[in-house]
């Protein structure tokens, strides 16, 4: 446990890689004898989870190099006639949307270069869109399956499909971003400015031009549509998502002829590495006996079956993701559920609440502070590289109320779906 905060406490810090400090940590306790290497290796790290990141990273690389965000971002700010408020709010729907099919992590990467661009045409300080953007990636990754690493990770761990995800939700999410949207229209309406020279600017703006590689757009929007077709049906295909994504992957490479070696190098190992050091010392503390104290704890405070536990499972996910990084958070909770559903002798059908309740909490929990999400970082990271520095209690400022709109939202929808209705 130890071990597990002081891992914690450099990562919220920022002084010391977050890869580095997890593999550091997973060392230690793999050197303590805590846990078996080959027990780690085995048991503990999840390589459906990486698997299916890994391929999903491949495929992105490859269609990053076609030019389609550069082309959507613009197009956005033309849709929106160069008026701040509307381009705000079409790059957040066009950011969730991506952010449902592609990591957020990933969408963000992508879309914030444009959107630099875009406020320097308005005249505007890009804060508002990139703090919007952010949100709503945050919020339309939880939409499905591969949106936010911590579904991957509660997929994984629970047998949860990519149906699953869409169909509980999807409708969750589309529910939660007009309220919030709202709340950030108005939020941020007294830096919006009306320039008749910015409308040209971005009219003037080749959103084609923007396309560098059409036939390569062409084949790698086919791959991935057979790649999202297959997560839909991989039940009956009887195929794990990360099978599906590096299949995906690796026809992507041979149909579009990429030079492999250039493609590999855009995939975020440091990412991928970070949760194998995450998935040893989040097994640590179930080989300890933490987890299931936190489980018996859970359990304590309310009936497993209960609509009152799938509440305080989604509040206090929502709450912990705020303090610390979602991706750790839900790591460690998939086996206090997994122990509560054992406790409780609860069916597969009465677990699933809590699931949704997890996915829920941590997801929208990511959009309370700056180090909330893994999102949240590398924006704020790239925002004050160029000059743009969004402090950490400016972030909390707007995201701790678009965190309470959107678990506002969700606390009915959770108690009507599965327990009242």
């Amino acid at each position: 446990m130890a071990v597990f905060v002081a891992v914690l406490v450099l990562i919220g810090a920022e002084r010391v890689n977050r890869t580095v400090a997890a593999l550091l940590g997973a060392a230690v306790v793999v050197s303590l004898g805590v846990v078996e290497q080959e027990r780690a290796a085995s048991e503990f790290i999840d390589w459906n989870t990486i698997g299916l990141l890994a391929g999903m990273m491949v495929i992105v690389a490859v269609l990053d190099r076609t030019g389609i965000f550069e082309y959507l971002a613009i197009k956005s700010a033309q849709w929106g006639r160069a008026h701040p408020g509307r381009i705000l709010v079409i790059l957040a729907l066009v950011t969730a949307f991506l952010s449902a099919f592609l990591d957020n992590v990933t969408t963000v990467i992508l879309m914030v270069p444009v959107t630099f661009l875009i406020a320097d045409a308005l005249g505007m300080s890009p804060v508002p869109f990139l703090l919007t953007q952010v949100f709503a990636s945050n919020i339309g990754g939880a939409s499905t399956l591969i949106g936010d690493p911590p579904n991957i990770l509660i997929g994984s761990a629970a047998g949860l499909s990519f149906l699953d995800f869409v169909a509980n939700l999807a409708p969750l999410v589309i529910l939660t971003l007009v309220p919030t949207l709202v709340f950030l229209y108005l939020a941020f309406r007294r830096e919006f400015r009306h320039d008749k020279r910015a409308r040209e600017t971005i009219e003037r703006m080749d959103a084609r031009g923007a396309i560098r590689d059409p036939v390569l757009l062409r084949r790698s929007l086919i791959v991935l549509s057979l790649v999202i077709a297959a997560f839909f049906l991989h039940g009956l295909l009887h195929l794990e998502a990360a099978t599906i994504a590096l299949f995906g992957a690796a026809a992507l490479m041979l149909y579009a002829r990429a030079d492999v070696e250039e493609v590999l190098r855009e995939v975020e190992w440091p990412t991928l590495l970070f949760f194998v050091g995450l998935f040893v010392m989040v097994g640590a503390l179930e080989v300890t006996g933490f987890v299931g104290r936190v489980a018996e704890l859970l359990t304590g405070v309310s009936d497993g079956a209960s609509v009152a536990t799938a509440l305080v499972v989604m509040w206090g996910s929502a709450f912990a993701s705020g303090v610390i990084d979602n991706i750790p958070f839900t790591a460690t909770m998939i086996p206090v559920i997994q122990e509560l559903a054992q406790a409780e002798n609860l069916s597969r059908e009465q677990v699933r609440p809590l699931w949704w309740s997890l996915a829920i909490g941590a997801d929208f929990g990511g959009n309370a502070t700056l180090i909330g999400a893994s999102a949240n970082v590398v924006v704020a990271g790239m925002s004050e590289r160029a000059g743009r520095r969004i402090s950490f209690l400016k972030f909390m400022a707007y995201g701790v109320p678009v965190t309470l709109i959107s678990l506002a939202v969700a606390t009915p929808y959770v108690a009507l779906r599965y327990y009242l209705l």
